[in-house]
C-alpha cells in the first residue's frame, strides 16, 4: 500500500507479463459463428429467391418484344422485296430475304437470317417464312422466286422460358400472337 490507502498500478512495459483480463480480450477475437453465418446465407437466399423469378420475366419479356420487332422487320423486307426485286410477289423463304439482289445488301439482317429452325435463335425465337399462293417470278433479282402471299411465325425455343408467346404475320401486314403456334392468321388475337 502507499501512503494514501492505495494500491500501487502496476506498469507494464517491454518483456512484463500482461494481464489476464487483456489476454482474454485478445483470445475473444475469433470472427463470426457458425449461426450468423448460417443467417446471412438465409437472407441472401430469401433474396435471391424475390429477384431470380422477376429476372427471368423480364428477359422473356425482351425476348417477346424482340420477335415483335423482328416480325415486323420480316414484314417491310417482304414489301421491299416485292416493290424492288420480286415484281411484286413476296419472298417463299427466310433465306430468300437474306439474299442480296445483284449490287445490294440482303433484305433482313444476317442474326435474322440465321434465326430459322435448327439454326441460332435470335433472341431465344425462331422464325419461319412460308410462301403461298401463285408464283410471281421464277427468277427475281437475287436469283429467287416470288409468290403471291407469305405467312411468317415466330416460335420461342423453349416455351415458358425463352418466351411465352407465339407470333404470326402475312402478306396483309397484319400480326397476331397466341400461346400456341398459329397455323394461319385466323388463330390467335391481333397484336395491339
Amino acid at each position: 500500500m502507499t501512503g494514501r490507502g492505495e494500491y500501487p498500478r502496476r506498469q507494464f512495459g517491454p518483456g512484463k507479463r500482461p494481464d489476464i483480463r487483456e489476454t482474454k480480450v485478445r483470445q475473444d477475437n475469433r470472427g463470426f459463428t457458425l449461426i450468423e453465418l448460417l443467417i446471412v446465407v438465409a437472407i441472401i437466399g430469401i433474396i435471391a429467391s424475390i429477384a431470380i423469378p422477376a429476372l427471368l420475366r423480364a428477359r422473356m419479356s425482351a425476348n417477346e418484344s424482340s420477335a415483335i420487332g423482328s416480325m415486323r422487320t420480316i414484314n417491310t423486307a417482304e414489301s421491299t422485296y416485292a416493290a424492288t426485286c420480286g415484281g411484286g410477289g413476296y419472298a417463299a423463304t427466310l433465306e430468300d430475304l437474306a439474299t442480296p439482289s445483284s449490287g445490294g445488301a440482303p433484305f433482313i439482317p444476317s442474326d435474322l437470317a440465321g434465326a430459322s429452325p435448327g439454326e441460332t435463335p435470335k433472341s431465344g425465337y425462331e422464325f419461319t417464312i412460308t410462301g403461298s399462293g401463285v408464283e410471281v417470278l421464277a427468277d427475281a433479282c437475287n436469283d429467287t422466286s416470288s409468290e403471291t402471299e407469305f405467312f411468317s411465325i415466330a416460335d420461342p425455343i423453349a416455351p415458358g422460358f425463352s418466351g411465352t408467346r407465339f407470333f404470326a404475320a402475312d402478306h396483309t401486314g397484319h400480326l397476331r400472337q397466341g400461346l400456341e403456334q398459329l397455323g394461319d392468321m385466323t388463330d390467335g388475337a391481333p397484336l395491339q
